[in-house]
């Protein structure tokens, strides 16, 4: 089994943070998650791989995106590993291959 490549930084008991944990549990998503200082201004691991000292934060090494703000990581997690995300279904019995958004289509 090989290290996960999303690394989540946050706190104990923070509802946004959760949030984000509970999208990453429901993609089945393997995540390191990485507690950090409650002290605002001593949170400098998580101000060097994100540029800011907010929580959550989520590494992507798969992809190279550092997020924070619970709302932007969501919205990549369905973007990136979720229904959202682009696929290209079956070709069609005519031969016809389409790329479609989750949501669009008949």
């Amino acid at each position: 089994m090989s290290d996960p490549q999303l690394t989540l930084y946050r706190l104990q008991a923070c509802p946004f943070c959760e949030r984000v944990v509970r999208l990453l549990n429901e993609y089945d998503i393997e995540y390191d998650s990485r507690f950090i200082e409650p002290m605002h201004s001593e949170r400098n691991v998580v101000k060097r791989v994100s540029g800011k000292r907010s929580v959550p934060a989520l590494v992507d090494e798969n992809t190279g995106a550092a997020l924070t703000e619970s709302a932007n990581i969501v919205s990549y997690l369905e973007t990136t590993y979720g229904e959202n995300r682009l696929r290209t279904p079956e070709p069609a019995d005519d031969g016809e291959a389409e790329v479609l958004r989750a949501g669009e289509g008949s």
